[in-house]
C-alpha cells in the first residue's frame, strides 16, 4: 500500500483561516518518523509534516494517516475531510484521541487511541484485508524493549535547520501526581524507562552531537538516569532535556550531568507562590530554595528555564509582579509563561465544568496564543491575558535581557541568549504563540 503520514500544522491565531508555517525545524520531528517506523515492510510511505511543507492533496495514495494535537485538531479534521471525499480512507490517532474520540469518528474512517506500537500493525492488515475498524485502542502499555528507530530518511531534507537537534525519548509516563496534568490519563499510571543501552545505540544512529531528550520527566528514576549519563560521557554530545526542580539540589547528579554533556534543562517548576504549588500537589518544586537552584545551575555553567502557570485558585494579582521580580532578580535565563487550563479527560477539568468555570469547553486548546480559558477566582479572564502578555513584554524587553543573561562566549550562553531572542521575536506579534517546536 502507499501510506501518507501526515503532521497537520495548526491555524496562526483564534478564528483565523492562515496557517501557521516555518522555513525549518531547530528540533528534527520524532512524530512523523517513528510513525513510520511502525509500518511492516512492503509498503511505500510518504511523510508530511505541514509546518514546514506543502500538503499534496493530489499525490496517489491508498490511505493517509494523520497524527494530531487539540491544537492541531481543527486542521487535521480539514485534511481528513478532504481525503475522505475522495473516497481515500483516513485514520487520524495521537493525544488528542484519548480525550475526543467520539468527535474525531466524525472525521475518520478509524480511530487510535493509545500508543501506536500495537495497533498500527492491526490496522494496516486490516486495511489490506478489507475490513478496517471504526476504533483501535493498546490495550496494554509497551514495556519500551525495542523500540524500531525513526524512520529520518523518510524525511524532506526541507525540514532541517542549518543546525539540527535529533529527539530521543528514554522513558514515558511520569511518577508524579500534579493536579492539572494530564499525562497519566493518556499514557499510564507507570512510569516506564527505555534499556539504557538502546537509547545509546539510538543516539549513534542519529549521527548528530545535539540532542533533546524527548522526555516528560527525563530523570524519574534517579540510578537509571545516572547510569546513563555516564554511558553519554565517551560520546560527546550536548543535550537538553525537562526534569523536576529538585533533581538540580543533587550535587553529585549535577555534576555527572554537567559532565555528559548537559547543555540546557527545562523545569516545571509551574509557580513561585508556595500556597498553588501545594495546591497543585506540585511536590517537585521546592518553594523555598528556588534562589538555590538558580545559583547552582548558573555556577555550573548550565542553561536553564522554568515554565510558569498562572490562573490557579490561589493565585492574585500582585504574584505575576512577584515572580518577574523573582526571575529578574534571580538571572532565570528563559521562562514560558503559560495561562491555566484544564485537560479534557481529568478531574480537574470535570470541576470546572461542573462550577460553570469553563469560558468554551469545546475549543479549549484549539488556538496558539495566550487565552484566557476559565474563569480564574482572583481576577478577571483579561487580566489574566493581559498581565501574561505583560510578563512576556518585560521579561523579555533588552533590559531584562542585559540584566539576567551571561556573556554569549559558552555553548550554553550562547543558547539561552537564542531562546531569549526567539521568545521576544515571538511575543512581540498580536499574541504570543505559546508552544514549543513540535516533535
Amino acid at each position: 500500500m502507499r501510506i501518507h503520514i501526515i503532521q497537520p500544522t495548526h491555524f496562526d491565531r483564534p478564528f483565523s483561516r492562515k496557517l501557521f508555517k516555518t522555513r525549518a525545524r531547530a528540533l528534527v520531528p520524532l512524530t512523523l518518523p517513528y510513525l513510520a517506523s511502525l509500518v511492516p515492510p512492503g509498503h511505500e510511505i510518504k511523510l508530511t509534516d505541514e509546518q514546514i511543507e506543502e500538503l499534496d492533496f493530489n499525490m496517489p495514495c491508498d490511505c493517509v494517516f494523520i497524527t494530531s494535537t487539540i491544537l492541531t485538531s481543527f486542521r487535521a479534521y480539514e485534511i481528513a475531510d478532504q481525503y475522505r471525499a475522495k473516497g481515500i480512507p483516513v485514520v487520524i490517532g495521537g493525544p488528542h484521541c484519548t480525550f475526543y474520540a467520539d468527535e474525531v469518528e466524525n472525521h475518520a474512517d478509524a480511530v487510535v487511541q493509545g500508543e501506536g506500537e500495537i495497533p498500527i500493525p492491526l490496522v494496516i492488515n486490516d486495511l489490506e484485508a478489507g475490513h478496517l475498524k471504526r476504533h483501535y485502542k493498546a490495550e496494554r502499555l509497551h514495556d519500551l524493549h525495542g523500540l524500531p528507530f525513526p524512520r529520518y530518511d523518510l524525511l524532506s531534507p526541507s525540514i532541517f535547520s542549518r543546525f539540527p537537534t535529533y529527539s530521543v525519548q528514554t522513558t514515558r509516563g511520569c511518577p508524579y501526581r500534579c493536579e492539572f496534568c494530564a499525562e497519566r490519563y493518556h499514557l499510564g499510571e507507570r512510569y516506564r524507562m527505555r534499556p539504557v543501552e538502546e537509547v545509546i545505540e539510538e543516539i549513534k544512529y542519529t549521527g548528530c552531537r545535539q540532542i533533546f531528550f524527548a522526555d516528560s520527566t527525563f530523570a524519574g528514576n534517579r540510578s537509571r538516569t545516572m547510569e546513563l549519563m555516564e554511558r553519554l560521557i565517551p560520546l560527546k554530545i550536548r543535550w537538553s532535556t525537562l526534569w523536576n526542580t529538585n533533581r538540580c539540589l543533587d550535587d553529585e547528579f549535577m555534576e555527572l550531568a554537567k559532565k555528559s554533556g548537559l547543555l540546557h534543562i527545562n523545569m516545571g517548576v509551574e509557580s513561585i507562590n508556595r500556597r498553588t504549588l501545594e495546591n497543585m500537589n506540585k511536590k517537585t518544586t521546592p518553594a523555598g530554595r528556588l534562589t538555590e537552584v538558580t545559583q547552582k545551575l548558573r555556577k555550573l555553567g548550565i542553561s536553564f528555564s522554568f515554565n510558569l502557570i498562572f490562573g490557579w485558585d490561589t493565585d492574585n494579582l500582585e504574584d505575576f509582579d512577584a515572580t518577574l521580580k523573582f526571575l529578574v532578580e534571580n538571572k532565570v535565563h528563559v521562562a514560558f509563561f503559560n495561562v491555566f487550563s484544564p485537560h479534557k479527560g481529568t478531574k480537574i477539568y470535570d470541576r470546572y465544568l461542573s462550577q460553570g468555570r469553563l469560558r468554551d469547553p469545546y475549543n479549549m486548546g484549539r488556538w496558539p496564543g495566550v487565552i484566557a480559558e476559565i474563569y480564574p477566582r482572583n481576577y478577571s479572564p483579561e487580566e489574566l491575558e493581559e498581565n501574561v502578555l505583560r510578563l512576556y513584554r518585560e521579561f523579555y524587553s533588552w533590559s531584562s535581557m542585559l540584566r539576567r543573561l551571561p556573556l554569549p562566549v559558552t555553548k550554553a550562553n550562547i543558547a539561552s541568549w537564542f531562546m531569549n531572542l526567539q521568545e521576544r521575536k515571538l511575543y512581540r506579534g498580536n499574541t504570543h504563540r505559546a508552544n514549543f517546536d513540535g516533535i
